[in-house]
């Protein structure tokens, strides 16, 4: 593990026992990690096979049994590094009674966002998910796939070094899936964000990440990068355009008597999902009402500046300049003498100011009145 990884995991284990102690189920088993700065890292594998656990390992929620796990350098369950941490969780945990914006500003004001950073972000966030026209609609209106998105956008309210999800792309249609894919590449792509994903779904891995782990069991069964771990070296595929039935059957004669092998030939096909999200980009170009979430837009600009938080903690703990001219003057100027001490001690006491008597109550005021007004004293005749 180098010195630069954001997250090093060595011998992860984690094992969950009973009320006696006794081991019950082994969910993680001798797992090693290591994300370096600016990757998308792919975590893949069924049901069951230990991603969540791991996840929550890293981020401190769990103690592992066994093994160490660090975050930039330091423990998982360091406070200091939450700040720089961005978490999905498989299921959205969002308070139902909040509309989007209401959401963002909880979470914002969480990390000590001034207001009007936070106002400036929610509205960037919301314009990035989709989500503008549904702001002030409560959460727990919302279908599970908004959830997600509204998920993600509290993710990233703080401006993350590191983000976590934890199946991002749980429950979404094949628009929100698209959308949450892009965001995910251009954030590590062009934002420079490390992104650990993990996911079951073996096209959501494929199309973002760069490197992969896959678990099973709790164990790592192969890992590396994703040329790495898909290249075949037992086939080639060539593509051509459209040929005739003449051509393919000569070239398949070339083949088998060159090579001795069979050459097979298919009409390749359309994917549904590229189908699928052509006919909705032309149902939105001719601006077809729908009362579920928008088209998404721009990645939120807070996303690829530094860190005004930070920046401003280095500024205020640097040590300032000494300016030897200004502590010189400020040495020799003489702190101003007290006429009252200088009085003192001449014998020349100043004279006490004369008090102003009080103004005489008008003649028309009941003086049993202001004598129970003011309080249980003795009265003058």
């Amino acid at each position: 593990m180098t010195q630069s990884s954001v997250i090093s995991a060595v011998g992860l284990t984690k094992v969950f026992r009973d009320f006696w102690q006794r081991a019950r189920v082994r969910a993680v088993s001798n797992v090693d990690l290591e994300v370096v700065p600016g990757e998308i890292y792919g975590l893949l594998g069924p049901n069951g096979s230990g991603k969540s656990t791991t996840i929550k390992m890293i981020l401190g929620l769990l103690y592992p049994t066994r093994g160490r796990v660090s975050i930039f350098g330091k423990p998982a369950d360091d406070v200091a590094i939450k700040s720089r941490i961005g978490y999905l969780p498989e299921e959205s945990y969002l308070y139902r009674f909040l509309n989007a914006r209401e959401t963002l500003n909880y979470y914002g004001q969480l990390f000590q966002i001034r207001r009007s950073e936070r106002t400036r972000r929610i509205e960037e966030l919301l314009e990035m998910v989709g989500l503008r026209s549904a702001a002030r609609r409560p959460v727990g209106e919302y279908s599970k796939g908004m959830q997600r998105r509204i998920g993600l956008a509290q993710a990233l309210i703080n401006d993350p070094d590191l983000l976590i999800l934890d199946e991002p792309t749980s429950g979404l249609d094949p628009i929100g899936s698209k959308l949450v894919k892009d965001i995910i590449v251009r954030l590590g792509q062009a934002f420079k964000k490390t992104i650990l994903l993990s996911s079951h779904l073996l096209a959501d891995v494929e199309e973002v990440c760069s490197r992969v782990t896959i678990l099973y069991g709790g164990t790592i069964q192969v890992g590396g990068t994703m040329e790495e771990v898909l290249k075949r070296q037992d086939m080639v595929q060539i593509t051509c355009d459209r040929l005739s039935d003449e051509t393919i059957r000569e070239l398949q004669a070339v083949v088998q008597k060159r090579e001795g092998k069979s050459l097979s030939v298919a009409v390749p096909r359309d994917r549904l999902e590229s189908l699928f999200l052509r006919i909705v980009q032309e149902a939105h170009t001719k601006k077809v009402e729908t009362a579920g979430s928008a088209q998404a837009g721009e990645i939120a600009g807070f996303l690829g500046q530094p860190d005004q938080a930070r920046m401003l903690l280095e500024s205020l703990t640097k040590p300032e300049p000494v300016r030897p001219a200004a502590n010189a003057a400020a040495a020799a100027q003489k702190p101003a003498a007290d006429a009252a001490v200088l009085g003192e001690l001449t014998g020349q006491r100043p004279k006490p100011a004369e008090k102003t008597p009080a103004p005489a109550p008008p003649a028309d005021v009941d003086r049993a009145l202001l004598d129970d007004l003011a309080g249980p004293q003795e009265r003058k005749p």
